[in-house]
């Protein structure tokens, strides 16, 4: 009876980070904060001043009050203020950012992995021609093999 020797910890953790899964994660995360500070500078300097030619330049800044009047800052506000202005930039910042990996990356890979399966399907599909071809040559000289054992010319 041989035993299985249980992988060690270490053994499974450099099992886990050698996975193509966490490579992937990784270099995700990186490019996504690289995309960040382009995003950012998007939001800031064209989204931004488009707004503010409606109103304020400053997102930030668009709230509402839900209790109250509003008024000072910090431990002396008064009112219960709704900053939706912060949660519309932000929401603006993730749908660039969403556009620009799915542009700049996903649609592009997609595209280029279709065309790596379409060209690995017609190399298949012309290696099943040769296969069958050679297979029926291979029945061909089968059946002339036994035609001529059925004649009488037999080697025996």
């Amino acid at each position: 009876m041989s035993e299985k020797k249980e992988p060690s910890i270490l053994e499974g953790f450099k099992a886990f980070l050698m996975r193509g899964n966490v490579v992937d994660l990784a270099v995700a995360v990186v490019i996504g904060a690289a995309f960040t500070n382009i995003v950012n500078s998007v939001v800031k300097g064209v989204i931004n001043p488009l707004v503010g030619a409606f109103g304020t330049k400053d997102l930030d800044s668009y709230s509402s009050c839900l209790k109250g009047i509003c008024t000072g800052s910090g431990a002396d506000a008064t009112g219960i203020q709704i900053r939706w202005g912060s949660v519309l930039g932000a929401t603006l910042s993730f749908v660039i950012t969403a556009a620009v990996v799915y542009f700049l990356m996903v649609l592009p890979m997609a595209k280029y992995l279709a065309h790596q399966e379409s060209r690995r399907k017609a190399k298949e599909g012309t290696h099943e021609v040769i296969e069958l071809t050679e297979l029926e040559v291979l029945k061909e000289i089968r059946d002339a093999l036994v035609a001529q054992r059925g004649s009488g010319h037999d080697r025996d």
